[in-house]
């Protein structure tokens, strides 16, 4: 499965994100400081945000193309986005905030069972609880989950372990790695932390100021290693 951003350009406050690449990893880190463009690279994939130019195809279906005015809606997108704040629905228990996904996109096969991601996230004991109840590192795994259930094509990640304490993060980290082994779909997550590539991505992109600087193993361009 492959993500080709073809001749991409999305105009920003102080610089346009442009990149002509083809990912094809099963998972791909994009690296760099803040303000370089990678949480709007992840927003145009998740279709909240239109390119003015170029194209966004995965697997052969194409998402975007400014030529012809395509701008598929992201709920037809099959791509599953947990965000920074992981809007989880305080209202709702965590069960509940996970069949929203698979309410609102469809079942996602068996590949997606709710018990096996329920099972691979760690998530059985959380079940009842509500947002406010559960930690921040807790609150990213049914994030993580609910997006599972979708039943994406492409798994989007901005910053997965951003704002955690060291044993949270760690914890998180290690159903990242449950997921990656998991499931079948390629991942495409964003991070301004080297270790992070390195426990994570079979190849970074580094962004600076919205192109493509460095592309690589995360050894080789980073030289990091776990």
């Amino acid at each position: 499965m492959t993500l080709a951003l073809e001749g991409l350009r999305l105009p920003l406050a102080s610089f346009a994100l442009e990149m002509d690449a083809v990912l094809d990893a099963h998972v791909t880190a994009v690296f760099g400081p803040s303000g370089a463009g990678k949480t709007s690279l992840l927003e145009a994939v998740a279709g909240l945000k239109r390119p003015e130019a170029g194209r966004i195809v995965l697997s052969g279906r194409v998402l975007d193309d400014a030529r012809t005015g395509t701008h598929a809606p992201s709920r037809v997108r099959a791509v599953g986005y947990v965000t920074q704040d992981d809007s989880l629905f305080p209202h709702l228990s965590a069960l509940g905030n996970l069949r929203y996904g698979a309410r609102r996109h469809g079942a996602g096969g068996a590949s997606f069972a709710e018990s096996r991601v329920v099972e691979v996230l760690g998530l059985s004991s959380l079940l009842d609880r509500r947002p406010a109840t559960l930690s921040g590192g807790e609150r990213r795994r049914v994030a993580l989950g609910r997006a599972l259930l979708s039943g994406p094509e492409i798994l989007l990640l901005d910053e997965p372990l951003s704002g955690l304490e060291r044993a949270l993060k760690e914890r998180v980290l290690e159903h990242l790695l449950k997921v990656r082994e998991a499931f079948p779909i390629p991942i495409l997550f964003v991070t301004h932390e080297a270790a992070e590539v390195a426990a994570l991505a079979d190849e970074v992109v580094v962004l600076e100021r919205g192109r493509i600087a460095g592309r690589g193993r995360p050894a080789e361009l980073l030289g990091v290693r776990v």
